[in-house]
């Protein structure tokens, strides 16, 4: 299957990533799936850095990469008529919304996710189901899965549940 790059899967959105390797990993993953990676600075790590690379191995020059300086050029740039925040703060299943072709999927920085700012500013825009989860156990010690893997389980149950995904 060839991919077209002005016509994305879907569109990966991290908002301020803080780990180079995550950040790697899910560009191999945008690449294998046809997907573009938009990338909100500050980034937590220089986007020319080793672990980075490494993590992208030889694929990161052909990933369809999109960099915005900030929360508002990215919204002002994509202005994306479907939004999906992925947060640990709601019980909607990732399963539920019908997902479509070129839809935005946003993950928040390792260590926190999004702002409340951003979760509000969502909520107004796109109203309180555009917050979704993947779910796991109700256990304390396991707050949140690592985003690579969080993008990777959300990205291939969206394009399973498109017609036509792969």
């Amino acid at each position: 299957m060839e991919r077209d790059i002005s016509d994305p899967s879907l569109n990966i959105v991290l908002c301020t990533p803080l780990i180079p390797n995550n950040t790697g990993n899910i560009g191999r993953t945008c690449l294998a799936i046809g997907a573009r990676l938009h990338l909100i600075h500050p980034l937590g790590f220089q986007i020319d850095d080793k672990h980075l690379k490494r993590a992208g191995m030889d694929y990161w020059q052909h990933i369809d990469l999109v960099e915005h300086a900030s929360w508002e050029a990215y919204l002002a740039t994509c202005a994306p008529e479907r939004l999906w925040l992925f947060t640990t703060k709601t019980d909607r299943s990732f399963r539920e919304p019908a997902w479509r072709r070129g839809d935005h999927l946003l993950f928040g920085p390792e260590d926190q996710g999004v702002s409340e700012a951003i979760h509000e500013e969502l909520e107004a825009r796109y109203g309180a189901g555009c917050r979704v989860r993947i779910p796991m156990v109700d256990d304390p010690a396991a707050r949140s899965l690592n985003l690579s893997t969080s993008v990777a389980i959300a990205s291939y149950e969206a394009l399973r549940s498109i017609q036509g995904g792969f």
